[in-house]
């Protein structure tokens, strides 16, 4: 089995995402299962650009998007990707999009494709916080969240795809101290309880 897992780089003023940081401290094998990272711009079209280029070429059977999520206290499983792109704030190419869908004609929605639930019960299990998220928001995370199981459901119909929000990495809240965080090495452990669970189920 083949798993593509992406990461953002900063975005929104931050220096570092921890999302980037946990994707690339993943090992390239886990429990068999060959593992390829990449690394996405915070940017409407190029990410997606990127992901749908690397999505023909590797073809891996599953794969997972990872985000920041400044205010979450756990991992989020997202549930839905929705058509459009409505940015509280520019992404890193200075672009902020106002109620634009990602693909015209498109479905108004996408549901995540891995099996969200195995997996919240599965990081509980392992003490990690994780819950159900029904809402990706509408940056460059839905964007790209809604661009893959579009991929999907249009040219790969086997494969798997979802998206998860990780909360702030710790030296991100120095100067937040009522915000949460997990640890780097604790959301490196998530994502790979998540891959062994979509792997067995």
């Amino acid at each position: 089995m083949k798993v593509l897992v992406t990461g953002f780089d900063p975005f929104g003023g931050e220096s570092v995402n921890p999302a980037l940081e946990a994707v690339m401290l993943l090992p390239d094998n886990i429990s068999g299962i060959q593992i390829i990272k990449l690394k996405l711009p915070t940017v409407f079209g190029k990410s997606t650009e990127i992901l749908l280029e690397t999505l023909g070429a590797l073809r891996p059977d599953a794969v997972i998007s990872v985000g920041q999520a400044g205010g979450q206290a756990g991992i989020a499983v997202e549930r839905i990707a929705i058509n459009i792109d409505d940015a509280r704030i520019p992404d890193n190419a200075g672009i902020q999009l106002t109620d634009t869908p990602i693909v015209e004609g498109g479905p108004a929605a996408y549901f995540s494709t891995l099996p969200i639930k195995a997996i919240v019960r599965d990081l509980r299990e392992a003490n990690i916080p994780a819950t159900i998220s029904d809402s990706a928001g509408t940056f460059v995370c839905n964007h790209v969240m809604y661009a893959a199981l579009h991929y999907a459901a249009t040219n790969c119909p086997e494969l798997r795809a979802g998206f998860v929000h990780i909360p702030y990495a710790p030296k991100q809240t120095l100067d937040k101290p009522k915000m949460p965080s997990m640890s780097t090495e604790n959301v490196v452990e998530g994502l790979k309880v998540i891959i062994r669970t979509i792997a067995r189920d």
